[in-house]
């Protein structure tokens, strides 16, 4: 079975949408924070597709699901700084963003699981 295109990847999809609300939440941020949390947050924010696109052009399904491992990973920091700005007064209401970074969790949950599925099979 032939891998999908990244751009085809319904959490590449939510995951780059995410990354766009961040920016454009983060462009409200105080000057003193551009080289700060705004910058750390849009490169979390960032990370999340670009990792699903770079796993997704690996040649094996270890390196995808390692990949999409660390999309995870950049997704909890990025809930982190989301949870921060707001504590900070920098978001007002994070309530959308956070719940995309849900679905994006959800998702990357759902794709790694199936994927696992799929190596299991393969080794039987």
């Amino acid at each position: 079975m032939a891998r999908k295109n990244h751009k085809d990847l319904i959490v590449w999809q939510k995951g780059l949408t995410l990354a766009h609300a961040v920016h454009l939440a983060t462009a409200k941020f105080p000057r003193h924070e551009l080289f700060g949390l705004c910058s750390q947050i849009r490169r979390a924010a960032v990370s999340v597709p670009s990792n699903i696109a770079e796993g997704a052009a690996r040649s094996s399904t270890r390196e995808f699901i390692q990949f999409l491992h660390i999309a995870r990973g950049s997704l909890a920091e990025l809930e982190t700084q989301i949870h921060l700005a707001v504590q900070a007064r920098y978001i007002e209401n994070a309530n959308t963003l956070l719940y995309q970074v849900e679905e994006v969790g959800k998702l990357l949950n759902a794709v790694i699981s199936g994927l696992r599925r799929r190596l299991a099979q393969q080794q039987h």
